[in-house]
Formats: C-alpha cells, sequence, structure tokens
C-alpha cells in the first residue's frame, strides 16, 4: 500500500520505454517540472500503452516498476497528479479486443 503522503505524477505524454533511471529521472525535471529525488512515484507509459514504469528514489537510489500489459493497454487520467487508487486502476489496464 502506498502512503497517502506520497505524491504520485502522470507523465502525459509518451515516452521511450528503453529509457531507464537517468532518462525517466529527466523527463520528470523536465515535463513534469519535479524533483525526482523528492520521494514521489512518476508513471510514464509507451506510445501503445501497453508498457508503464513507475520512478522512485528511495532515500539511497532510484527503483523501477516495469509493467507490460497483454490484450491490454493502460489508460491514464487527465490529471497530472493522482492518488494511490487512481495509480492501482491505472495499473489493471483496460482489455482490448484481440486483432
Amino acid at each position: 500500500m502506498i502512503p497517502s503522503s506520497v505524491r504520485i505524477f502522470v507523465c502525459e505524454q509518451p515516452q521511450d520505454m528503453r529509457r531507464s533511471f537517468d532518462g525517466l529521472a529527466l523527463a520528470a525535471r523536465e515535463r513534469l517540472a519535479e524533483d525526482p529525488d523528492s520521494g514521489a512515484l512518476f508513471v510514464f507509459v509507451n506510445k501503445r500503452a501497453n508498457r508503464l514504469k513507475v520512478l522512485w528514489f528511495d532515500h539511497n537510489g532510484h527503483c523501477l516498476l516495469y509493467k507490460r500489459l497483454h490484450r491490454a493497454r493502460f489508460v491514464l487520467p487527465d490529471q497530472r497528479s493522482i492518488d494511490a487508487r487512481t495509480l492501482a486502476t491505472i495499473l489493471r489496464g483496460v482489455p482490448t479486443s484481440r486483432r
């Protein structure tokens, strides 16, 4: 469970999922104008919205959660700042029809 005191930010612009710690920290700083070392969670998705990364700093280094969906996609809210419940909803994804 994520404490309610933790801030969660969503980057609306799709990101290249080849980016890792430093690239996503730079995106948090440039795209969201937030400090990636603040302890907040930063949510990024790719253009197809089937891959998601969450970046956070835990006092001595960055951590990265990476999720890839099969036959589903992530739907981001219109807000830039969200709560833990909304993040859980995003992580579930929305099923898509098979091609």
